[in-house]
């Protein structure tokens, strides 16, 4: 395959910026993978796995919100956070799933419920893609 231009920007840092063969991003309507040439497209990503094709072999990342640009000079994803399989920290994945799970038992509005939710759904995806880096 050949390779294109690929950038993934978080708030913090500068994720990656180099070369791949092809990425798959979880999309908020299911996942897509984009290769060299794919036409112009732009997307809204949720809470998910991103797979990118590095050297001929994929890489996992743990993503949560942002969005996916495609164009013919680059492909650029901004994400909230992203994080690769083999650098999750399961210790700390697990302590924020237990948490959340006691504020979902513990919320006193939708709002609370809501962001309790959303806080297990990012630390049930960050355990889920650490399984990638074994």
């Amino acid at each position: 395959m050949t390779p294109f231009k690929l950038q993934i920007i978080t708030p913090e840092k500068t994720f990656f910026d180099g070369e791949t063969e092809q990425i798959v991003v979880r999309t908020t309507v299911g996942d897509v993978g984009i290769l060299n040439g794919h036409e112009p497209y732009c997307a809204a990503l949720g809470i998910g796995q991103m797979r990118v094709m590095i050297g001929g072999e994929f890489r996992h990342a743990a993503t949560s919100g942002g969005i996916i640009k495609v164009s013919h000079e680059k492909t650029i994803v901004l994400v909230q956070t992203c994080e690769w399989s083999d650098e999750i920290d399961v210790t700390r994945a697990n302590a924020a799933k237990e948490t959340a799970e006691g504020r979902i038992k513990a919320a006193q509005s939708d709002n609370e419920l809501r962001l309790a939710e959303a806080k297990l759904k990012r630390a049930l995806n960050r355990i889920d893609t650490a399984g990638f880096g074994k």
